[in-house]
């Protein structure tokens, strides 16, 4: 697995409510969470495309990232538009890994090397969070994929942070009338 080339980078303003304790979450909580979970995007990719198991590396970090088992998750994907909700692992897993017969693709194993992200706002409280901003996917050829995202999240049964609510999608371009 070859992370070295993978720049990621996490910006943004932050505003935290609630009482401050141990277990409040912190904007530098959702930073690290999401960086971490962009670096597990790319172990995907890289998985993937060195003929690895990437199947267990998404299932891994879904285990890891999501808070599936543990609470609802309200995921929309990026780019589903029949089943546009994955209220299950399986369901998940099929968008990042991809499914013969559906729209799945397989997101995470599109060569990604980087993710970037752009906050606009991290909003905590003691034991949930939610962010909002722009994350951008760097392919091998150097492209860029700009998504949105809102992202929701709650303390696991380990203390760390797990996503009960994913909402991407890619920015909406006027037609050329």
């Amino acid at each position: 697995m070859k992370l070295q080339h993978a720049l990621i980078v996490a910006t943004g303003s932050a505003l935290t409510l609630g009482a401050a304790n141990a277990e409040t979450i912190s904007p530098q909580d959702v930073i690290q969470a999401q960086t971490a979970w962009g670096e597990g995007i790319v172990a995907i990719a890289a998985t993937h495309d060195e003929g690895g198991n990437f199947i267990a590396k998404a299932s891994q970090h879904i285990d890891t990232y999501y808070a599936y088992g543990v609470a609802n998750v309200m995921f929309k994907p990026t780019l589903a538009t029949e089943d546009q909700f994955r209220e299950t692992f399986d369901e998940a897993l099929s968008y990042f890994v991809g499914t013969e017969g559906t729209e799945d693709e397989g997101f995470a194993i599109k060569s990604w090397i980087a993710v970037h992200w752009e906050s606009i706002g991290i909003f905590t409280t003691e034991d949930t969070a939610m962010a909002m901003g722009n994350y951008y996917f760097t392919a091998k050829d150097g492209s860029v994929t700009k998504a949105e995202y809102s992202f929701g999240y709650i303390r696991g049964d380990e203390g760390d942070l797990k996503i009960n609510l994913h909402h991407s999608s890619l920015p909406h371009t006027p037609s050329k009338d």
